[in-house]
C-alpha cells in the first residue's frame, strides 16, 4: 500500500456557515464548494490548503455519524484521510495484516472519491479514512 499524502482533515462542525467565519475569513482558505452526501447524512465543505484540504462536516440528520460525534466529543477533528493510489488493494493489505476495518469495500464519498474507514480501535483511537480520487 502506498500512502500518497494527507488528502484532508475532516472537522466536525455544528454548522458550515458559522465555521467558515474562521477557516475562510480569518485564515483565508478559499471555499472550493459544498456537497451533501445523503448516504452518509452529511454536508461537506472543502477548503484547499497546499496539496491537502480541510473538510468541514455538518450533519444533515440527528442520527448521522457527525451528529453522534458532536454529541459525544463536540466540534473538532473527526478524521484524517490519506490518499492512496489503489483503495481496494490497500484494504486487502490491511485486512491481511489483521487491521479492523469499518468498510470492507470502498463507498462513494464527496467529490466522487472512493473512501473507506479504518476502525479507531485499530489505529490508536484515530478515525482514519483512505481516499482514492481518479
Amino acid at each position: 500500500m502506498k500512502l500518497l499524502k494527507i488528502d484532508h482533515l475532516g472537522i466536525a462542525v455544528e454548522g458550515i456557515e458559522a465555521a467558515r467565519e474562521f477557516w475562510e475569513k480569518i485564515l483565508g482558505l478559499p471555499l472550493e464548494g459544498t456537497e451533501t452526501v445523503a448516504e452518509q447524512k452529511v454536508t461537506t465543505a472543502f477548503l484547499p490548503v497546499g496539496e491537502s484540504e480541510v473538510e468541514l462536516l455538518e450533519s444533515t440528520a440527528p442520527d448521522g455519524p457527525i451528529a453522534k460525534y458532536l454529541e459525544k466529543k463536540g466540534p473538532g477533528i473527526q478524521h484524517v484521510a490519506f490518499r492512496v493510489d489503489d483503495i481496494e488493494a490497500a484494504l486487502a493489505e490491511l485486512k491481511e495484516k489483521g487491521v479492523q476495518l469499518i468498510d470492507q469495500v470502498p463507498r462513494k464519498g464527496a467529490g466522487g472519491a472512493k473512501i473507506a474507514f479504518l476502525h479507531p480501535k485499530a489505529t490508536g483511537g484515530v478515525l482514519v479514512e483512505l481516499c482514492q480520487r481518479d
